[in-house]
């Protein structure tokens, strides 16, 4: 089963009162709109996300949203309504899909056991919602009065009282005969453009932690309860590649004099893979294979300290900086004490950080396995990050 995920993120969330939208404010080093779709791309059985985002933030919040994010994501304009940047989105997603999720971008908490719950009822019934039994009694009332009291009109059975949450999934055509014949309704949420249909929604258990920020007081118990994002972060990155005839030997960018190279798709140097990968695991932006993969001609023989310079750069943009690197060149031969000092020096610039935060240490293997009989070389390295 394909599921795509939509999530609502084009409104201006106005009864905050902040100076932006409530979806790009911050709890605990991330913003609200990541947590929520960080919370999507983390769950296995959700297959693609398309965010809807306000035309003017839609350059900026998907740049930084792709650097945080180390999946695919598709992104579109929202509308004026919250239905038109739901249906925007969905005109993004695949055909294929079997399934539409649809999640508010100020619902941060979301837990992949809702997730999968509403996944699960939409499968069975074509459509459902998380929704949680109210607590309290609930009494209709009439129009408020001048001094604002109201009327009684009636007690109304609490065990039939549920919140609607979301997120909401719905059968591909259940939504898009819903979307489609209620573009002439406001409605508060997709449910309730289904229900006008006479087709049946139903409600799975969701969470009472998968709160919705609408007010000051909502994002100051969110911003106390919150995850915190460490200031400090460690990733560890390892390449290994064999050496062959008829290739240059670079590591950290500096040509080395020696008979063989090593062989791979880009210039094979494993000093700079093992540290570009050090740094996108330290941020939670994936790895190199990802963001360079080489079945893409693209890095065909490409400058390994480009790509990390790049990869530099979509650390910074995920809220980091690098603090310092920690390298290991594990070759029997040649010996590199007298390109230590240039190879750390390409490395520090491509990083950003001052020489005495780079590291780089030669060792042999002793004449073990294949980097022992002088058949391969690997790097191991480890990366320590800092909030920027």
């Amino acid at each position: 089963m394909h599921v795509a995920a939509i999530v609502a993120a084009g409104g201006r969330g106005l009864r905050l009162g902040a100076d932006r939208p409530k979806q790009f404010l911050d709890i605990g080093g991330r913003s609200i709109l990541e947590l929520s779709v960080a919370a999507l791309a983390d769950h296995a059985r959700i297959n693609e996300i398309v965010v809807a985002l306000p035309e003017d933030r839609l350059d900026a919040e998907s740049t930084r949203l792709r650097a945080a994010i180390a999946r695919p994501i598709v992104f579109t304009t929202g509308g004026a309504r919250r239905q038109d940047s739901v249906a925007n989105a969905f005109a993004k997603t695949s055909t294929q899909s079997d399934v539409i999720l649809i999640h508010d971008a100020a619902r941060p908490f979301v837990t992949a056991a809702v997730i999968g719950r509403v996944i699960d009822g939409a499968k069975a019934y074509g459509a459902a919602i998380a929704a949680i039994a109210t607590r309290d009694t609930v009494k209709h009332t009439g129009e408020a009065n001048a001094d604002g009291s109201r009327l009684i009109r009636g007690t109304i059975p609490r065990d039939t009282v549920f919140l609607a949450q979301t997120p909401q999934a719905f059968r591909r055509d259940v939504l898009a005969r819903a979307l489609g014949e209620g573009r002439d309704v406001d409605a508060t949420d997709e449910a309730m453009l289904v229900e006008r249909l006479g087709m049946p929604v139903h409600v799975v258990e969701g969470d009472r932690r998968n709160i919705k920020i609408t007010t000051p007081d909502d994002l100051a118990a969110a911003q106390a309860a919150g995850p915190r994002t460490p200031h400090v972060r460690i990733g560890n990155g390892y390449d290994l590649h064999t050496l062959v005839a008829g290739r240059p030997l670079i590591l950290a960018g500096v040509r080395i004099d020696f008979a063989l190279g090593l062989s791979g798709h880009s210039d094979a140097d494993i000093v700079c893979h093992a540290v570009t990968d050090a740094i996108l695991g330290a941020a939670g932006a994936g790895d190199i294979g990802r963001m360079f993969p080489d079945t893409d001609a693209t890095w065909k023989d490409a400058d390994s300290i480009a790509l990390l310079t790049a990869a530099v750069a979509k650390v910074h943009g995920a809220g980091y900086r690098v603090s310092n690197v920690d390298v290991t060149v594990i070759a029997q031969r040649p010996k590199l004490l007298p390109y230590l000092d240039a190879m750390r020096a390409k490395l520090a610039a491509a990083l950003e950080v001052d020489l005495s935060a780079v590291s780089i240490k030669g060792k042999t293997n002793e004449g073990v396995d294949s980097m022992g009989r002088g058949e391969s070389m690997a790097c191991h390295a480890v990366a320590l990050l800092q909030k920027s």
